[in-house]
């Protein structure tokens, strides 16, 4: 058995300072009908009264909650396999946004033509997947792999500048976010291909440790360096980006590691230049060519869903529970 959103199976944690509460609450009502009245008056005063199917009935709506929740998580188990044929492709971009991406050796920013080197990459897609993943110091994904481009360039949009608060440049965990993001993909049954856009000033992790990996998982990265070699400075809002020592910060581009990474796993490095950011060129000449590939069918394990019986079961539990009145029928003993 297995869980496809296994995460959502945490809201169950709730229920148990809810199942709490409510118990209080009917503890709390049966100690105020005390102060009003000895308990052994109540079969007198109350002859309908019946605590035990109020008990009955909270129980009964917890669990309503839980088997609705375990639904929502939507357990499978048993499965069949499937020939599924490969198609199309599952890109992911992973666009550097340091500080140093505002260096304005490309006008009007480094980070601003690669925004836009993206939405014309956009237009050129058929049907492959494409998503995005922000990186400066650390990286998160922002948008998984979709068809929706819509939805894509929207999430394009709000990238910015500082949107990791972590300042620095970390490819490292550029590539193994994407990488981590292929994995869960389980669905996706087409070539992955990663787009890394940087000035390649990688601070911090061992970036090359994640070739093997890269190779294992069958995933090309194609590299775009930002930048000049000369550097530029880096210009915010607040002024020019200085270090510790107060000394102006220049950002120059780093070709070597963004080099060695493409090569090493079929894919290929551009250096972008003012009126030709490098996105053509790698769709004409890298991602196209996959595109025409044969691919071949291969068989697919896929689950069954089974969400249907913990939604039966939750019906059946409410229809229970509003059958049961929370007073006694007349004569009842119960």
């Amino acid at each position: 058995m297995k869980w496809h959103d296994s995460d959502i199976l945490m809201w169950l944690f709730a229920l148990v300072p809810l199942l709490l509460i409510t118990g209080l609450m009917l503890k709390r009502r049966q100690s105020l009908l005390k102060r009003m009245a000895d308990e052994g008056l109540w079969a007198t005063m109350l002859p309908l009264l019946s605590p035990r199917r109020q008990r009955l009935k909270n129980l009964l709506r917890l669990l309503v909650l839980a088997l609705a929740i375990a639904a929502v998580a939507r357990p499978q188990w048993g499965f069949r396999w499937e020939a599924v044929k490969q198609r199309g492709l599952s890109i992911l971009v992973a666009l550097d946004t340091s500080k140093s991406m505002l260096a304005q050796d490309i006008k009007p920013n480094r980070l601003q033509q690669a925004k836009w080197g993206v939405r014309d990459l956009v237009k050129e897609l058929r049907g492959d997947r494409i998503g995005i993943v922000a990186f400066s110091g650390d990286a998160f994904l922002q948008c998984p792999a979709t068809i929706d481009y819509a939805a894509f360039l929207m999430m394009l949009d709000d990238i910015y500048a500082g949107i990791v608060p972590i300042g620095g440049t970390d490819l490292f965990r550029a590539l193994e976010t994407s990488i981590e993001s292929f994995e869960k993909a389980e669905e996706m049954q087409a070539d992955k291909v990663i787009i890394l856009i940087s000035d390649g000033e990688s601070t911090t992790g061992d970036l090359l440790s994640l070739l093997p990996r890269l190779k294992e998982e069958n995933i090309r990265v194609f590299a775009i360096g930002v930048g000049t070699r000369e550097g530029e400075l880096i210009q915010t809002s607040d002024g020019f980006v200085k270090d510790k020592d107060g000394n102006v910060v220049k950002s120059s581009l780093n070709e070597e590691l963004l080099e060695r990474v493409a090569f090493e796993t079929g894919g290929f490095y551009v250096r972008s230049a003012p009126g030709d950011f490098g996105l053509e060129r790698i769709y004409q000449q890298g991602i196209a060519e996959l595109q025409r590939e044969e691919r071949e069918s291969r068989m697919s394990k896929t689950w069954t869903e089974r969400f249907q019986w913990f939604v039966g079961a939750a019906i059946l539990l409410l229809l229970l529970e509003a059958a049961i009145r929370p007073i006694k029928w007349r004569g009842s003993r119960g």
